[in-house]
């Protein structure tokens, strides 16, 4: 059970005539009192609001203390239940000076996380700290309370009908997709869309493109489903069409992320996208648009969805809800010919399907309400803010020894190495930190220089937080 901190405040004597400044003063406070076996593992902190009052200082000011204390290890924030002194500093108070959140190793760490904790620059992961838990909590309670009866009977197979409802509605505003609530099938995340398509329209064996690099997780189902594919390079206008027609120019099927590439954060132009709806026509293949981050753009004009261009109906559009709302949802969609609504219906009804109504319904109500895009307008400042106090801290501590690829979207960072050093390596000296960085290289097929590192930047709350990441990274990344 957690143990409230009974450490006394007051004798902090924290000044406005020391050297530090207060924030500072209250981070080495803390560190002192945690080093010295005042506070313990698992104890709990005062908040933010109480501590402020407290001292009588600002709450800006006790939150920069404490961002700093979160991004080094020292304590772990878990939303409504409060903060605590992190569970990993186990033994740090026999020290007479608190390490850096350094003396673990990445299955230790893994070992002794807690199920609310975020690891720094974690991929793919939207900012948890603002969604709107209440709203949702309410959304989700009154779902429960008006269950009908039908509700509560065997589900449709292609998902509850009015959050199909709610997504053709979305997708014809929001990214030119004309479409009807019969075309759209709710799925268990993207990888249940991907099950659904190989199940209806593909065999094993069937040759399909793959960018390279690409989404891993894609690549590692269809893999397992028995596919062939083929790695196509891509470059600053998206996937090579000339290199993937030379390659296989018969495959049955791309799996493409034209809006937002995964990882390379580029948009695959507008020709290509007309010469790769030409080549699926002329070739009766399927094209899987897989809409990666389109929600998230922070420059320039929202571009279409490649599914808004198809006149052929060779396009599947697939999209999750699991970077716009949060991953634990598992829910995902898949918008499908209207020519092959039955197919696909024969299919959905020999597979588990999307799950709970419940969940469903939530999520329906979210978007029918106005909800939905109210977050998803909030998100754009927010993570456009986030980005760019990580790059700014990035460029303030390594300098030129990493290369920020700058593209207008997205919730991550990709940051290019120079051509001697080993992304690997890299990532692997972060994650023994404790830091989620992954290597470009593992994104890849092809053997390619320079080396990257993706690092999630959802989960930074401000620029102190960013500085002190980049910083841990600076010193967990460092050559002997």
């Amino acid at each position: 059970m957690t143990r409230t901190s009974r450490v006394n405040l007051h004798p902090l004597r924290l000044t406005r005539t020391s050297d530090a400044p207060i924030y500072l003063q209250l981070y080495r406070r803390f560190r002192d009192a945690i080093a010295a076996g005042k506070l313990q593992p698992g104890d709990r902190v005062p908040s933010i609001r109480s501590l402020a009052s407290e001292l009588s200082i600002a709450r800006g000011t006790v939150e920069q203390a404490y961002q700093m204390l979160i991004g080094e290890g020292y304590f772990l924030a878990r939303g409504p239940a409060g903060t605590i002194v992190s569970p990993r500093l186990d033994g740090a108070g026999t020290s007479g000076q608190a390490h850096h959140a350094r003396a673990y190793t990445p299955q230790s760490a893994r070992q002794q996380a807690t199920p609310d904790e975020t690891e720094p620059f974690q991929f793919g992961l939207p900012a948890l700290d603002a969604f709107p838990r209440k709203t949702w909590a309410r959304l989700a309670g009154r779902s429960l309370r008006v269950l009908d009866t039908a509700a509560m009977r065997y589900p449709d197979p292609a998902g509850y009908e009015p959050l199909r409802h709610a997504i053709a509605a979305y997708l014809g505003i929001s990214r030119g997709i004309v479409c009807s609530h019969d075309q759209v099938f709710i799925t268990a995340g993207y990888r249940g869309a991907l099950e659904l398509v190989c199940r209806t329209l593909l065999q094993s064996r069937d040759v399909g493109w793959h960018e390279d690099p690409g989404y891993v997780y894609a690549r590692d189902f269809l893999l397992r489903a028995g596919m062939n594919l083929v790695p196509v390079p891509v470059d600053d206008e998206g996937l090579c069409l000339r290199t993937a027609q030379q390659q296989a120019d018969g495959a049955r099927f791309a799996l493409v992320t034209p809006t937002h590439q995964c990882p390379t954060g580029v948009a695959l132009s507008l020709p290509r996208r007309l010469e790769l709806l030409k080549w699926a026509t002329r070739q009766q293949a399927w094209i899987i648009e897989d809409d990666y981050d389109s929600e998230f753009r922070y420059h320039g004009r929202p571009l279409p969805a490649l599914k808004s261009l198809d006149q052929d109906d060779r396009v599947l559009y697939a999209s999750t809800f699991s970077k716009v709302l949060f991953p634990g949802l598992r829910l995902g969609y898949l918008v499908v010919p209207e020519s092959h609504i039955e197919r696909f219906r024969d299919s959905a009804r020999h597979l588990s399907g999307p799950g709970s109504i419940l969940p469903q319904a939530t999520v329906a109500a979210f978007m029918e309400e106005g909800h939905f895009a109210r977050h998803l307008r909030k998100m754009r400042v927010l993570y456009a803010q986030r980005q760019r106090w990580l790059m700014d801290a990035l460029a303030q501590t390594f300098g030129t020894e990493l290369s920020i690829v700058k593209h207008a979207g997205g919730t991550h960072l990709l940051a290019m190495l120079p051509t001697a050093r080993s992304d690997r390596d890299f990532a692997a000296a972060a994650q023994s930190h404790g830091l989620a960085v992954q290597a470009l290289s593992r994104w890849r097929v092809s053997a390619s220089n320079p080396g990257g590192v993706l690092l999630g930047f959802a989960n930074i709350t401000g620029p102190e937080h960013a500085r002190v990441l980049a910083r841990r990274l600076f010193d967990a990344t460092r050559t002997g």
